[in-house]
């Protein structure tokens, strides 16, 4: 199985080319501060997951980086170009790189699901109709969906209407893909299905993946590097064997005790 992206940025005699940096971010809604001088980076191709407790910042990060809201301090940095503060223009060509699937699969009910996954390339990127379909199938085939071309969104269960849903974020070949708990809002005999999916994109694509979640085998499986975030800082960070196997801090190992 292969899925075509966007081809990374070359390594270079120094290492890995670093896709995501984020520096002294601060993010605050009122009196709550969700992400506190928050300093972490990406490398292009790596599988990163973050981990903690519900309310410690880890959908927020994926929000900065689809320009969904704002920090109060620091700088985001996406494949070498700032997003705040940066013009409008510039905001538009970094959203382009980005595919992001959330909870709710936030399609649109009133086209039908190869046209939920063609406007974007279209629109955005300028894809003729005739390429940007067929693209659209040869996703809906990967993500086993062929059959669904002409379907409407709430025709779908929810594990299908998932799959649609990547498929989208897929098409427009980002370099990142952002994955906000695409588990959570299932029933849990289609949750399956969907982590396997993702684990065969993430096994057989170059695609810089950060994902929220809190599947820990799914983590483990798919994870170059796993951060444990807790009251908007990253406590512990390392290898899916480490953290997941030794881990080091103790509040780490609470949280991992509670989910398992």
């Amino acid at each position: 199985m292969s899925v075509e992206t966007r081809t990374q940025p070359a390594e270079t005699g120094t290492g890995p080319t670093e896709l995501i940096r984020l520096e002294g971010v601060t993010k605050r809604f009122g009196d709550q501060t969700v992400l506190d001088g928050l300093d972490f980076s990406v490398d292009a191709g790596k599988h990163v997951t973050l981990i903690g407790p519900s309310g410690s910042g880890k959908t927020t990060i994926l929000r900065l980086l689809m320009t969904l809201t704002r920090p109060d301090e620091g700088t985001v940095t996406v494949d070498g170009e700032r997003l705040f503060p940066a013009p409008e223009k510039q905001l538009r060509e970094v959203r382009k790189k980005i595919g992001m699937v959330f909870q709710q699969f936030n399609l649109f009910p009133n086209m039908t699901v190869l046209r939920n996954i063609t406007e974007a390339p279209v629109t955005v990127l300028g894809l003729g109709r005739d390429e940007a379909e067929a693209r659209a199938r040869e996703l809906l085939d990967l993500v086993g969906l062929g059959d669904k071309c002409d379907a409407r969104p709430t025709r779908l269960s929810g594990g299908q209407q998932q799959r649609v849903a990547i498929a989208r974020a897929l098409a427009m070949r980002p370099k990142v893909l952002l994955l906000d708990e695409v588990t959570s809002a299932l029933d849990p005999e289609l949750v399956a299905g969907v982590l396997d999916l993702l684990r065969d994109i993430a096994r057989s694509t170059d695609i810089t993946m950060l994902c929220v979640t809190h599947e820990m085998g799914f983590a483990r499986d798919i994870s170059d590097q796993v951060l444990m975030f807790d009251s908007g800082r990253v406590i512990e960070s390392g290898p899916p064997e480490k953290i997941f196997g030794d881990p080091e801090h103790e509040r780490t190992r609470e949280f991992l005790g509670a989910v398992r």
